[in-house]
């Protein structure tokens, strides 16, 4: 399980003093947080956020509404791309640093805009002697980690966390199972600086049963067969202090928020 490996509500906050011309309402009547960040986001964020709302972390998404969201997200990635520099400077790292709740996945493509000339194409995606995994995973509101699946629609919202002064990387999620949790070290591709190149070897399953299993010797296993530890990549094309997009060695397009409830299921 190597990445599981990503958020926003669609609303603006409108300020009710000004709207209803009645001074001093806002002593009263204060909005709700969530929706006073709303207010202060991108457009296109914005944009985005509804889009993938009530999609079930993409897994009722349509074709439709699919290739709205890939619209609104090569935009993004094309208008304000991450510093080159983002897993390699402290302090441009500083933004990708810390906890991300995933909001919504789906392919990278699909046949609906498949023929697009501006579509997000991977450089070098197996990383050489890696021999990273580059077979598509076409699911959607799912994540796929050496070769295991996990829902990620079914209980709550998969964390994805990043520390990296120390490399490291750790994913989460809510299963019917209980939690799983999966972690190790990323280094930056050699080729592409926005991917980080992972190899898990700690995983754990919280059992709603009490019962905890260990299961870090699955990746032992993995590496010895395949003669790598590193298993898959994520690239980061788009990163603000809210939202985080992020592409993945088996074509799968990963939506990622600060705010845990920003986006509705």
């Amino acid at each position: 399980m190597k990445s599981i490996t990503a958020f926003a509500l669609g609303l603006a906050a409108v300020d009710s003093t000004s709207a209803f011309n009645l001074p001093g309402l806002d002593t009263f009547f204060k909005p709700p947080a969530s929706l006073v960040k709303a207010s202060f986001l991108p457009q296109d964020e914005l944009e985005l956020i509804e889009a993938i709302s009530y999609t079930s972390n993409g897994k009722n998404a349509d074709l439709n509404t699919q290739a709205r969201v890939l619209s609104i997200v090569r935009r993004m990635e094309t208008s304000a791309p991450p510093s080159p520099l983002l897993l390699s400077d402290p302090e441009e790292a500083k933004i990708l640093d810390g906890d991300w709740y995933l909001q919504y996945t789906q392919p990278s493509e699909i046949e609906a805009v498949a023929d697009s000339d501006d579509k997000w194409v991977a450089i070098g995606a197996s990383e050489g002697d890696s021999r990273i995994d580059t077979r598509q995973f076409n699911a959607r509101g799912s994540v796929n980690a050496a070769g295991i699946t996990v829902d990620a629609s079914e209980k709550g919202v998969a964390k994805q966390s990043f520390d990296i002064s120390k490399n490291q990387i750790r994913n989460e999620v809510e299963t019917v199972v209980g939690r799983v949790t999966v972690g190790g070290s990323i280094r930056p591709s050699a080729t592409v600086p926005l991917r980080a190149i992972a190899a898990f070897d700690f995983g754990r399953i919280e059992t709603k049963l009490g019962i905890t299993v260990d299961i870090s010797g699955l990746f032992a296993i993995r590496a010895l067969l395949k003669g790598s530890k590193e298993s898959g990549w994520l690239e980061t094309t788009y990163v603000s202090e809210n939202l985080r997009i992020g592409r993945g060695n088996k074509g799968s397009l990963f939506v990622l928020t600060r705010d845990r409830d920003a986006v509705k299921p």
